[in-house]
Order: C-alpha cells, then sequence, then structure tokens
C-alpha cells in the first residue's frame, strides 16, 4: 500500500515537473502574457490565504485565538525571521551583499562599471577552467601510478 502511495507521488510529482517546465518554456517567449498570469495568480494566492485566515479567526476555539491579528503578527514574525525569508524578502540579499562590498545598487552602475565587472567574471571563469584542467590531470597521474 505504501509502495503504491510513493509510486503515485512519485509519478505525479514528475508529471507536474515536466508540466511546469513546458509551461515556463512556452510562456518564456510571451513575457508580457507570463507577468500577467503570474501576477494575477500570486495576488490570488495571497487573496485565498488571506480570506481562509479570516473563516479560521471566526472560528470559536484555539484556531480562531491563533488567526488573531495580535498572535499573527508574533507568530509569523517569529517564524519569518527565524528561517531568514524576512530579511531576504524585505530587503533582499543582493542589497545585503551590495552593501557589503560597497558596491552601486545594479541600477545605478554604470555602462562601464558593468562591462568591468563582466569581464572580471570571465577571467574568473576562465581561471577556473584552468584549475578544473590541472586537477583532472593530478587526478590521472595518481589513477596510474
Amino acid at each position: 500500500m505504501i509502495t503504491k502511495i510513493k509510486f503515485y507521488a512519485k509519478s505525479t510529482f514528475k508529471f507536474f515537473d515536466k508540466f511546469e517546465d513546458t509551461v515556463r518554456e512556452n510562456l518564456s517567449r510571451v513575457p508580457i502574457i507570463y507577468a500577467f498570469i503570474g501576477g494575477t495568480a500570486v495576488v490570488l494566492f495571497w487573496r485565498s490565504v488571506w480570506h481562509m485566515a479570516d473563516v479560521l479567526e471566526q472560528t470559536p476555539n484555539l484556531i480562531g485565538w491563533f488567526f488573531t491579528p495580535e498572535v499573527q503578527l508574533f507568530a509569523m514574525s517569529t517564524i519569518l525571521l527565524s528561517t531568514g525569508v524576512m530579511v531576504s524578502t524585505f530587503i533582499g540579499e543582493r542589497i545585503i551583499l551590495s552593501g557589503l562590498k560597497h558596491e552601486h545598487k545594479l541600477e545605478a552602475k554604470t555602462e562601464s562599471e558593468v562591462h568591468s565587472e563582466i569581464a572580471t567574471l570571465v577571467r574568473i571563469e576562465e581561471r577556473l577552467s584552468v584549475i578544473e584542467n590541472r586537477l583532472a590531470k593530478v587526478d590521472d597521474i595518481e589513477i596510474d601510478s
């Protein structure tokens, strides 16, 4: 019985994974429509979460108490802070990293700064490739010995 459930769960996951890849591939060709569909879906998802919380707040038991605004603010702040989602969502990792590196925001960078950064990344990638090749040769020498 459990094996059947695992099989169906795995099959369902594979189906939706392939389905998602196909949908993303097709919608990527029409980015404005993709944005409208995605934006609408996100807004309606959060709207339904909001309304479900309102419905649960009206229940006359512990669940209703849990969904009061005061408890929700405390509980969700605790969860968001402990998982790191609050900082990455409200501030963004890129902003934090650019602040630590004393960089300008990407929008504020000049074209020459962006090209310079790209050139640096290309050089780093080339060096990594050389290192990978040397490591592969070292591995070959150790295998032959």
